[in-house]
Order: C-alpha cells, then structure tokens, then sequence
C-alpha cells in the first residue's frame, strides 16, 4: 500500500493549473473555424485565422457577413433565428462550393458562429440516429438500477460516436471520480472500477463542464488556430469561449491525455440539480472527428441520462426518508408510553440503531451515560459530549472522528464514525450514533498525491496511470442525508415528547405530502421538457418530406418511421403529463351520467373498431358522484383497453355494468380477450408495467396507473381479475356523494 503527499511545489504549480485561462485561449481547434459578428448587423467583430480555408470566404473586422454574395443562405437563415426565440443555432448551409454545418450561440461579445464539415451520410444526422435514441430511451426505461443505465449510456455513446473506449464516472464530495461503467474495443486499457483525483480537474474546467454539457478534443496533438482579434470590439476585454464547442482547451490537458495515451477524447456532462454528477468520457488512440449532430444526440442522451439519475436519486431518498420516518415513528409511539425516554431507548435497542443504521448509541444527559451496542466507554462519550458542547454545534455528523479530535483513533474500532444531536440549549446532552472503522482498498488510476511530475524546466502532468491501491483507514460508513435528517427529526421528536407528539405528527403528514408533490412535480417537468424535441423531430420530417418532392420510396418511409416514432413518443410524453397533472388537478364533483359517458366513449372509438365484430354488453350503470371528465378518462382507459386485448378474437365481447353498493357504486369491465397471468395481477396499475409485448399490443404501459391514480383521488378502489387467454375484469368503485363529502370534512 502506499501513502504518498504533494511537495509545495507540485501544489504551487497546481494552484497556476487552477488560475489558467481557460475560457479565453484566444484560438480554436482547427478541425473547424469560428467568426463573430455584431446581432444588428452582422458585422464582423472576431475571426479565426483559418475561416478563409475552412468556410470558403474572407471577413476582417468591420466588413459585413451579409455583403458576402455566397453567405446569403447562412445570413437569411441567422436573421430568422435571431427573431426567434431558439438559443442555439445548428444548420447545414451552402456557402459558395462549401457545405458547412454551421453552429450558433449568442454571447454578450456577439454572436459567435463555428464552422465545421457536415455529416458525411443521413446516418449521422440527427433524423438518423433519432432510431438510436428511441433504442435508447426504452433500454433505461426498463434498466432496474444505475449500473444498468450506466452500461447501456457507454455502450450507446461508443455506438455513435465510435471512440474506442467510453467511460461513465461519477464524482463524489470531495471531487474524485469513480468509473462506474466501461465499453471498449480493447485498443485502450480498461479503467473500470478505478479512481481518479479531483486534482485532474481543476475547479474552473468542472464549472466550464457545467455550463457547456459537449466537449470534443478531434485530436491531441492539433496546433490552435489564433482568433483575431484576441480581444473583442464589444467590450475590450478577451473574447469569451466557454460555449464555443472548437475552444482551444488548455497544454496542460493535452499534455495529460498524450501520457494517458489517447489521440482524441470527448466529453458529456451529466448534471443533476445543477451541480456537475459526473461525465462519459470517450477516448481513442487516434485522432477522431465526430460532426455536431452526433454531438447532439449525445448530448440529449446526455440530458436525458441526467433527469434519469435525478429522479432515481430523489425517488431512493424520498424512499430512505419515509423508511426512517416509519422507524421514528415506532420508536416514539414506544417512548409515549414510558416516563423515561433514556430507558425506553434502551428498551428498544434495534430500533434505536435502526434509526440511522449505526452499530452503537448513546443518550447523554445530567442523569448520566446510557448506552446500547458498539460504543466507546462513557468516559470517553462524555468527553465527546463536553468537547461538541464547546463547538456550539447544534448537530454533527463525521465519518472519521480522528480527523476532528487525534483522541478518537484509540477508539476507532468502535467509534471511528459519529452523528450527534443536541437535546439540551444549556447543558452537554446529547444523543450518539456510532460506527466502526471500515479499513477498504481504493484503486486509483495512477498515485492521486503525484498529479504532477517534474520536467526539466517545469512539472508536467502525470505519466502513469497504472492500477494504484490505497488502503483507507480511520473512516466509517458516512452519514447519509437521510440518515442525518432522521436523527435531526428524532430530536425534535424528544424535545417535544411532552406535547404527544401532536405537532410532530401534523409536520410528519406535511413532509410527506411535500415529498409527494415534490416528486409528481419533478415527474412533470420531466415530461415537459422532452414534450419540445419530440415536436421538433416530427415538424422538421414533415418538412423534409414537403421540400424533398423527389425521395424514392424507401426514403419516404424512413421519414415516415421518424414522424410515426416521434408522434409515438410524444404520446408516451402526452400519457405521463395527463398522469403527473392527475395528481395535482382539483375535483370538481358533481353527479355523472354513467350510461351517457359509455355511449359517448363508444362513439368515439367508432373509428377505431371499424370492421371488427364487437358484441357490446351495456348493463344498468347507476349515476355516480364525482369529477366528471376524469371518471370519463378512467372510464375510457379501462374500455380502449378491452377493445385492445379482444382485437384477435373474431368476436369480441365487452361487458360494461353497474352496482350499487350501499355506500358505494361499482362499475365493471369485462371482455373475453387474451387475458393475464393471475400471479402477475400486483404489477398491472404501475406505471409502464405491461404484462404483454409492446409488439403485440401497442400502447404506452401508462392507462391503468392513471385510472387507478384517478379512482383514488376520488376515495374508490380498483382491482382486476383474468384468466391467460379467457379474458379480463376491472372493477371500480366510487363513494356515493354523502360519503365523499364526508370524506372530504375528514381530510379538511
């Protein structure tokens, strides 16, 4: 094992590392060309040295874009951008006997333009590999966990990037990342599993990776092409490049990926909440272009890979939140019935160190220590006691006590890890949780104390990144927020025993409504932000398809599978707004004409079960109380769902009848179609849960969640019953309206 420290002079020249300006190298990689111009005008303020010999025309600083005869197109197609109200610019133009792809973004220094080769087949545009991304979407849609996301996002960017080796890496708190994932050729060493040290990123490079999701590196050993002038007209000061996808990046960094041994790289960000969660990083030994359409599906399968890891992230904490709560819960329904919350404490052990999964406990007050599991002596508690006492803190939370007091590694074995809690404003009480020392192996890609290595005139990055292994030692577990949280409401708990518990309760019930609303919230703006691209890739076949009059008929088709797939996923996009605005609408009861919403819902599926043999069964259907269009919804769903699954029978028949249950009316729906297996009966009204294949029967695995999701709204339950290939039932019931109305005084 090894345990190596940076020399002064390796933190000094890391610390000019971290002042580089890497926002304004002042040039630009040459795999493309760059100019900026005035938004009013288009008058050229800055332009790289090569624009003539990339785009096929010359500008210097004053002349005017649009006075360009063979940048007419680009101009006219720039002013319609700039009156609209999309923030980035990307389209294939002619300038002259050039054929461009053409990338724009607007800046207080101008509008900056790039310029770069287009893609070199209609594979490569964002049409083609609109497929791929769909693929995609599914395949993370059914992943069970991260690993699984995780595996199929390096596999599908190597996929469409070609890079030889793709990596995932997350960066904890302290800035080091984990590699989480791999897909490689085998022409790179494999990094999977290793570490590398936040040192390798510099703070300003993390935050340029947070405001521009695509970095591409075509080659390590480019020669920067200058941008003239340097500074802008605009302001006088350097020209900004942080959103410019051709910024010159940093020597330093070129120099690092040549010892890694790599010729190219490109980057994807992955941002959760704002802050930067990790990266997917592509690497290949040679140098590699990849156009900027393929840069863009990455990076939407970048966006959408971030909304993924943010919604599992809050759905696993809103999940270990409410799991503790259930344990506080418990646990103070069995200190009310004690008249000594230490004894009662001890009393209930297990569920005492299940309350922030600790190995061992403590309750300090003037009565004295009282301790239960791996603790260290109550001397040593109480010390601990007076000195966090002395800090003034209101709660502390540490995986390495050593690290705060030297002391504490004489008791590491027990006691290495501590989450505290104040129960007292005036004297030293608290209550402990304790954890061990886990002593665990860490693999490094290459030594993290070495992020530089000296030359002979200066220190250069490091040349080795071969496997490095640290052993770890005077840390636990950490505390998790929810863990810290729950001893946090605990406390609360105890300082307000007094009370019954009255208050806690009502916060209890309001952090979970917040956590509920706070989720549905998040499942909408998910579904919101993806309903535009969708739009965008129908819009744009469309109009490939009307300006294109002379595609063969196979091209037609493909465009017609674009639109059809991307109409299909803006259904899927439509079903989960319809189910995320379920949860927050407001019930507008009233009384509902059930026999008159079946007729309707008949009428309006007309269309779709013309030439089919239907035998409709419409039994008495008593009125019901309630939100009129969204029994309807519930209503429709379940019978779209009937006239699906009998679409093989040569005659279908489909039972739809009523019952009045005292308190409750019931509504059934009934059909002799394919039926499902009883045993899977649990997973019929979750979300995306089909007990079918997508191929035989179509649909988005979203209209039973949102019937269910409706009826429970209205204080009704649903259930179904089947029989594989006999067919199926769904009941529904709703209370009658002197019970809803009851039940709505209740909640009220």
């Amino acid at each position: 094992m090894n345990d190596v420290s940076l020399t002064p002079t390796a933190q000094l020249d890391l610390d000019s590392c971290a002042a580089e300006p890497i926002r304004i190298p002042g040039a630009i990689q040459p795999h493309g060309a760059l100019l900026v111009v005035r938004p009013k005008d288009f008058v050229c303020l800055n332009f790289s040295a090569n624009l003539l010999q990339v785009a096929g025309f010359e500008l210097k600083p004053g002349d005017r874009l649009s006075d360009v005869a063979e940048a007419r197109q680009l101009t006219a197609e720039l002013r319609r951008w700039l009156d609209g109200e999309h923030p980035a610019f990307l389209r294939t133009v002619t300038v002259g006997e050039f054929v461009l792809q053409v990338f724009g973004h607007v800046t207080e220094q101008g509008v900056v333009l790039e310029f770069e080769d287009p893609p070199h087949s209609e594979a490569e545009t964002l049409e083609g590999l609109y497929p791929r991304l769909r693929e995609f979407l599914d395949d993370i849609a059914r992943a069970e966990d991260l690993q699984a996301i995780a595996d199929a996002a390096v596999r599908e960017v190597r996929a469409l990037t070609g890079f030889n080796r793709t990596l995932l890496y997350s960066f904890d708190e302290a800035g080091d990342g984990t590699v989480l994932a791999e897909d490689t050729d085998g022409v790179l060493p494999s990094y999977r599993g290793l570490r590398f040290p936040a040192s390798d990123i510099p703070a300003q490079a993390r935050e340029l990776y947070r405001l521009n999701r695509i970095r591409l590196i075509a080659s390590a050993d480019y020669e920067p092409v200058p941008v003239l002038p340097a500074i802008s007209p605009t302001d006088g000061k350097p020209l900004d490049l942080s959103l410019a996808a051709l910024r010159s990046v940093s020597p330093i960094h070129l120099e690092y990926m040549r010892n890694m041994g790599t010729g190219s790289s490109m980057s994807i960000s992955i941002l959760v909440e704002g802050r930067l969660w990790g990266l997917i990083s592509g690497h290949s030994r040679e140098p590699r272009q990849v156009n900027p359409q393929v840069r863009t599906a990455c990076d939407i399968l970048g966006q959408v890979l971030s909304l993924q890891v943010e919604a599992r992230e809050r759905a696993d904490a809103a999940a270990e939140r409410l799991s503790l709560k259930q344990v506080e819960t418990d646990l103070l329904a069995r200190l009310a019935l004690s008249t000594s919350f230490q004894r009662a404490l001890a009393d209930n052990s297990e569920i005492w160190l299940e309350l922030t999964h600790a190995a061992g406990a403590a309750v300090i007050t003037e009565e004295g220590v009282l301790s239960t599991g791996d603790t260290p002596e109550p001397a040593e508690i109480t010390a601990i006691a007076h000195q966090l006492f002395q800090r003034g803190d209101d709660h502390f939370a540490t995986d390495s006590l050593a690290q705060t007091w030297p002391d504490a590694a004489g008791y590491a074995a027990t006691a290495c890890g501590l989450l505290a809690v104040s129960i007292s404003q005036i004297h030293p009480d608290y209550i402990m949780w304790f954890r061990p020392e886990v002593i665990r192996t860490v693999e490094w890609g290459g030594d993290p104390n070495k992020p530089m290595e000296p030359k002979a005139d200066r220190l250069s990055p490091r040349t080795s990144f071969e496997l490095w292994k640290e052993q770890v030692r005077l840390h636990s577990l950490p505390w998790r927020d929810a863990e810290v949280e729950s001893a946090r409401g605990f406390r609360n708990a105890i300082q307000n025993l007094v009370l019954k518990r009255a208050e806690e309760r009502a916060e209890l019930t309001g952090r979970l409504e917040r956590i509920n609303k706070e989720l549905e919230s998040f499942s909408y703006s998910i579904s919101h932000d993806l309903r535009a691209p969708f739009r965008h890739i129908v819009g744009y076949a469309e109009l490939l398809s009307e300006r294109e009059k002379d595609l063969d008929a196979k091209s037609r088709h493909y465009v017609q599978s674009i639109s059809e797939a991307a109409v299909a996923a803006g259904r899927l996009v439509d079903d989960l707004l319809n189910f995320s605005q379920m949860g927050r609408a407001s019930l507008h009861l009233g009384k509902i004409d059930i026999s008159k919403l079946v007729s309707e819902i008949r009428r309006s599926l007309e269309p779709d079960v013309a030439g089919r043999k239907i035998e409709w069964r419409i039994g008495e259907l008593p009125e019901a109380w309630g939100d009129g269009p969204m029994v309807r919804q519930a209503l429709l769903n379940l019978i779209q769902n009937a006239v699906k699954y009998t679409g093989p029978r040569e005659l279908a028949v489909i039972t739809v009848e009523g019952e009045d249950r005292g308190e409750s009316v019931a509504y059934t729906v009934s059909d002799n179609g394919v039926g499902f297996d009883r045993t899977y009966v649990g997973k019929l009204f979750g979300v995306f849960q089909r007990l079918h294949r997508a191929e035989d029967f179509e649909g988005t695995g979203i209209g039973l969640a949102l019937a269910k999701r409706i009826v429970e709204r209205h204080g009704g339950t649903i259930a179904a019953d089947g029989v594989l290939g006999q067919g199926a039932t769904f009941t529904f019931t709703l209370p009658k309206r002197q019970v809803a109305l009851r039940g709505e005084t209740t909640r009220g």
